[in-house]
């Protein structure tokens, strides 16, 4: 009689259930496997083979069928490697109890029967939870990462003699324990606020920045800092809660990035791709969906540096992934959907030459060419900045200058408090930071006073704000307040938010 287990198969970042079946009959001997394997999966059959000889258990010489169930939907990856070779222990009469029944099972095999670690442990569990799934058998390697989903019983395998006398009743293997983690007490990059000498318009509006989550562009001649600032953007911001690291930890486990020896990310990523990556690279895509740098920044910052010389394709499918906070790529299989909330953090020069806007050095470039190099952003894409930051170059008095420089601590202790008061206005709305106000949350939330409408009115209009640009500008003070404590927006903090699109002008 044919054995069952159960396994998962990743599409995008979605875990689905398959079923592991395998049947041994008469004829001449052979190791077939069928459910649309790819060649990872084909040449599991080696694997397995040697795995259960080495290990010490007898390899049925029959035909040997394992069918991968559902059979329309392709299968990836070496994870089938270990409930191939359950499966056909079950069938061969090896495994005699059902401890196997509920349980699923993951993992690669070496030829010596080692049980290795797979990409996508965590969301695998994650999913397999939400369906009714509780009991897992996984690789030792990846039995913490899969730790981190509550209410399930994880048991870490280190070979495939462990796993089957284990399901024999053997043996007993202690299940994997959650490790306790402290997201506060992430380390911070070794780069500092307080080394950036002058730049404290800079500052300010990378602070505005983080303690709202708005996405930022700066301008200005090589050599301002630029780079300097933006590498230090993720120093000020809070630290993930334990939800968001285990949102960021499934893309990075599905896409094989998470690093050696790690289980969760703890730190807000940080992703600077060279202005050369390709639309699918940036965004996600290829034959098989899978998550671009958009997601890979989940939570965290996605800078990009040399900003118009990137692919104009690539930058305008951007605009749906700021405006949604999310990927959606569609194949003739099906479609994938890849979070992707992120703080866009963009620096270019303003035209070829980089001098256009300092006093010190000759612009070498014509008036076409300075258009046609501004011209790479579109206009729908630069609306959808919310700070636009003039970077001007150091004077001499600053470069001197050893004192009076802000830290990123003292930063990050602001940012954080006003991210405290934006969770807690918008704690039962979804919402996580002002950024993502829109429709009547954003009148709720950015009311202003007769005076401040006023105001805002004649600004809007000088700067000719587009309707996007406006309600940009009204989240912008909306955090300006949210910094300085207080819940209503007065003037002050629209005359702040209008100096940071003012910038607008130089185009």
């Amino acid at each position: 009689m044919p054995s069952k287990v159960t396994s998962f198969v990743l599409d995008g970042l979605t875990a689905i259930p398959a079923e592991v079946e395998t049947d041994i009959s008469g004829g001449l001997p052979s190791f077939t496997v069928v459910g649309l394997p790819d060649t990872a999966v084909q040449e599991s059959r080696e694997r397995v083979r040697a795995a259960v000889r080495n290990t010490g258990f007898r390899f049925p010489l029959s035909r040997i069928t394992v069918n991968l169930a559902p059979a329309d939907l392709k299968k990836e990856g070496p994870l089938f490697d270990l409930p191939i070779a359950i499966s056909l222990l079950l069938a061969s009469g090896q495994i005699l109890s059902r401890r196997h029944e509920g349980t699923v099972f993951l993992g690669e095999l070496s030829l010596a029967g080692e049980v290795k670690i797979v990409r996508g442990i965590l969301p695998i569990v994650r999913r397999a939870k939400q369906l009714g799934f509780h009991r897992f058998i996984v690789p030792a390697e990846g039995a913490a990462e899969a730790s981190w989903v509550e209410g399930v019983e994880i048991t870490p395998v280190v070979d495939l003699r462990q796993a089957v006398n284990y399901l024999n009743g053997e043996t007993e293997i202690p299940l994997q324990s959650r490790s306790a983690v402290d997201l506060a007490e992430a380390p911070l990059e070794l780069c500092d606020f307080g080394e950036i000498k002058g730049q404290e318009g800079a500052k300010r509006a990378l602070e505005v920045a983080a303690a709202g989550g708005h996405h930022l562009i700066m301008i200005g001649s090589p050599g301002a800092g630029k780079t300097m600032l933006a590498r230090r953007l993720v120093t000020v911001m809070p630290p993930l809660t334990l939800a968001e690291a285990v949102e960021v930890t499934e893309i990075y486990s599905i896409c094989g990035h998470l690093p050696t020896g790690q289980t969760l990310i703890k730190r807000r990523p940080f992703r600077t791709p060279h202005h050369s990556i390709s639309y699918a690279g940036l965004v996600g895509g290829g034959t098989t969906p899978s998550p671009g740098e958009v997601s890979l920044a989940h939570q965290g910052v996605l800078f990009l540096d040399e900003f118009p010389e990137f692919r104009r394709d690539a930058l305008e499918a951007l605009r749906q992934p700021l405006e949604e906070g999310v990927v959606h790529i569609t194949r003739v299989r099906g479609t994938a959907d890849f979070p992707a909330q992120f703080m866009l953090l963009a620096a270019m020069n303003p035209c070829p030459c980089g001098f256009a806007l300092d006093p010190k050095h000759d612009c070498r470039c014509g008036g076409g060419e300075i258009r046609r190099y501004r011209h790479k952003v579109s206009g729908p894409l630069w609306d959808r900045f919310d700070i636009h930051l003039l970077v001007p170059p150091l004077t001499v008095e600053e470069l001197v200058a050893t004192d009076g420089a802000d830290q990123s601590g003292s930063m990050r202790d602001r940012v954080t408090r006003c991210r405290q008061r934006q969770a807690e206005r918008y704690q039962n709305l979804g919402l996580r930071c002002n950024a993502q106000l829109s429709g009547k949350l954003l009148r709720r939330f950015c009311a202003l006073e007769p005076r401040e409408k006023s105001f805002l009115r004649q600004a809007a209009d000088r700067l000719h704000l587009t309707a996007r640009a406006y309600d940009r500008s009204l989240k912008l003070a909306r955090t300006i307040a949210d910094l300085e404590g207080q819940e209503q927006i007065h003037l002050p903090h629209l005359a702040e938010a209008m100096q940071h699109r003012g910038s607008e002008d130089w185009m």
